[in-house]
């Protein structure tokens, strides 16, 4: 078996892992950043992660949290299959002889190289996903923006491909989208494997037990998380914006016009579910990818 055929297979298997594990925090992350600005003297429609949890479940049942997982289902085990076989090919690039270990210098490249790649994927699943996460916290607040209904995942793409400009519809938010995957896919590659030789004191990390590999793992996620956060507020509005009437011309005026309407903190909500998701969720999808990496030999 080939070094991608390993890469592909260990890198589906780790994005399924991480899916499982993460989603229902990512429904409440994007719940909370994309509810509306409420009207003056009124409380927002979530008081925050937990209490959105609690309307989610009382409203739709356990179920809620699972939502618009389809698309995501069928596309993260190709996006880490992408991620891990791009960096694989990355590695292989940047090494100065064949087996040698990389530093952490150059894993950080092969992250970045990774983050390009996987943009192009994630760009269309991520607005799919936004609008049928984003429909139900839109849907009570009687905004205009509910005006279209979407049926479920091939729906929100037939009706985007339709209505807003064909395939260029579905890559609106591709800037945001670069924006957090590169720098991202940086830090947690970086972080990960520099975790990894720390633990083990060098760089040979091939004897590292599970329990190290869920920590660089996690803390390699919320790296990821820490240093892009808010491109990825950014990108949830305008992918969720009106295609008629929108708010935001752009990522640069989306930044401004959330700074200067909430403040910083408009540009972290959602902050808390993220990082507790992308902990146990990307200490998942490392541990699944290494453990399946080593048993293909």
């Amino acid at each position: 078996m080939g070094d991608v055929a390993k890469d592909l297979a260990s890198g589906t298997i780790g994005g399924a892992a991480q899916l499982i594990v993460g989603h229902p925090f990512d429904t409440i992350k994007v719940k909370l950043q994309s509810q509306p600005v409420p009207l003056p003297g009124q409380p927002p429609k979530y008081a925050g992660a937990i209490d959105a949890v609690k309307q989610t479940i009382a409203a739709e049942g356990p179920g809620g949290l699972y939502k618009g997982m389809g698309a995501p289902l069928a596309t993260v085990a190709a996006f880490n299959a992408v991620l891990f076989t791009v960096r694989g090919q990355m590695e292989t690039l940047l090494r100065t002889e064949p087996g040698a270990p990389l530093t952490v210098n150059q894993q950080v490249v092969a992250g970045a190289g990774a983050g390009v790649a996987v943009s192009v994927l994630a760009c269309p699943t991520e607005l799919i996903k936004c609008r049928l996460q984003a429909q139900s916290a839109l849907a009570d607040s009687g905004s205009a923006a509910v005006a279209v209904k979407y049926g479920g995942p091939i729906d929100v793409a037939k009706k985007v491909l339709k209505s807003e400009g064909g395939t260029r519809g579905l890559f609106k938010g591709l800037v945001p989208t670069m924006a957090r995957e590169v720098p991202g896919n940086a830090a947690m590659f970086g972080v990960y494997e520099a975790l990894k030789q720390f633990f083990a004191g060098g760089q040979d990390t091939s004897s590292l037990g599970r329990g190290s590999l869920i920590v660089a793992g996690g803390l390699a996620g919320a790296s990821f998380w820490g240093s892009v956060y808010p491109t990825d507020v950014v990108k949830s509005v305008i992918q969720v914006d009106d295609y008629k009437n929108p708010k935001y011309s752009g990522s640069i005026d989306a930044f401004r016009k959330i700074l200067a309407s909430e403040g910083v903190k408009g540009l972290y909500k959602g902050f808390g579910p993220a990082m507790a998701r992308s902990v146990p969720a990307n200490a998942a999808c490392f541990l699944a990818y290494e453990v399946t990496r080593s048993s293909l030999g």
